[in-house]
């Protein structure tokens, strides 16, 4: 494990954080190009409905990176989802996932929002054992199934 950053600043991603957002989505294993990244990135920061918050040490460099968003469904509450959280590999155990948490949780908590939500895989020991660390509660197993609509 590396020596961890002496500073670590929150903050919302920008379009130049692309790069780094597709390098550490690949580290968790979605691959994806820093064009693909912006993108996506774009379409994301134009809804009030998502947020995304890059870590970046002191040297500006981004370590990490979380996407929340308010999820609604007919049969219930809305509730906050995070659609994604990475720290890269080096840098893990240091504090930084959880701070990006708290960051995801404080914007769920300014939209009233009272349910914060994770999905991951169950291969994922690792992340199983950070949530549950932060007070994350099992609630239901499920399975996935897709289709694809259009070609690529």
């Amino acid at each position: 494990m590396t020596r961890a950053p002496t500073e670590i600043r929150i903050r919302s991603a920008i379009p130049d954080d692309a790069d780094a957002i597709a390098r550490l989505s690949g580290e968790l294993g979605y691959p994806t190009t820093a064009p693909d990244a912006r993108r996506r990135l774009f379409d994301i920061k134009t809804s009030t409905n998502h947020a995304v918050m890059v870590a970046e040490d002191e040297s500006g460099t981004v370590v990490g990176w979380i996407h929340v968003f308010r999820s609604r469904r007919l049969g219930g509450e809305p509730f906050a989802e995070l659609g994604g959280l990475v720290v890269t590999e080096s840098l893990r155990g240091h504090g930084i996932g959880r701070r990006l948490v708290a960051e995801a949780e404080e914007w769920a908590e300014k939209r009233e929002i009272a349910t914060l939500r994770i999905r991951t895989r169950t291969t994922r020991n690792d992340a199983r054992l950070f949530y549950e660390d932060l007070d994350f509660v099992l609630t239901k197993t499920q399975v996935v199934f897709e289709r694809q609509l259009l070609d690529d």
